[in-house]
């Protein structure tokens, strides 16, 4: 996810790598992304066309680099964004990240990931059903599972809440 990260921290247009790590945790509630990880990135996504890279001034004389995403960048990211696969919906963190990048997709896209996620919580809570009836969870055990079912009922409240929130949009158009 950190490549569709930085990704879109390009569509606010050129930036250094420096900017974009330090942004990192502004939008993910994590640490700094390391320039381990930061800066190959940049270097794939500019031998792949994704990102152009240009030399300019830095504040104190010193030469930096800028990075802007390419239109190919762009269809990358929203062909990437649009993945519904089971890993995407899988990861709670994977799919509030696209659902915050709503905006760039298509209504279809965005139901299509709604409905995925619904799916796999929807299996996530059946298993832990099965899993509670089978081992006759009490005490500390049985408040583990139902927290996580109540995780799991209040997602999928916010799911309808986005499902509700697109339908208003497409009526008013």
């Amino acid at each position: 996810m950190n490549d569709l990260l930085l990704l879109a921290m390009l569509l606010e247009g050129p930036q250094h790598g420096y900017a974009l790590k330090k942004k990192v945790p502004l939008i993910t509630g994590h640490g700094e992304m390391h320039n381990n990880l930061v800066y190959p990135l940049l270097k794939r996504f500019v031998q792949q066309g994704w990102v152009n890279r240009r030399s300019a001034d830095g504040e104190r004389g010193q030469t930096r680099e800028l990075y802007a995403l390419t239109a190919k960048g762009k269809q990358e990211l929203l062909r990437r964004l649009s993945d519904c696969g089971k890993k995407t919906a899988g990861s709670g963190e994977n799919f509030r990240f696209r659902v915050s990048l709503f905006s760039l997709l298509e209504p279809a896209v965005r139901e299509s990931l709604l409905e995925s996620r619904e799916a796999w919580l929807e299996a996530r809570d059946e298993n832990l059903q099965r899993i509670e009836r089978a081992t006759r969870a009490q005490g500390w055990s049985r408040e583990a599972m139902q927290f996580r079912r109540n995780e799991i009922h209040a997602e999928r409240k916010w799911i309808e809440h986005l499902r509700r929130k697109m339908r208003a949009r497409r009526n008013d158009k």
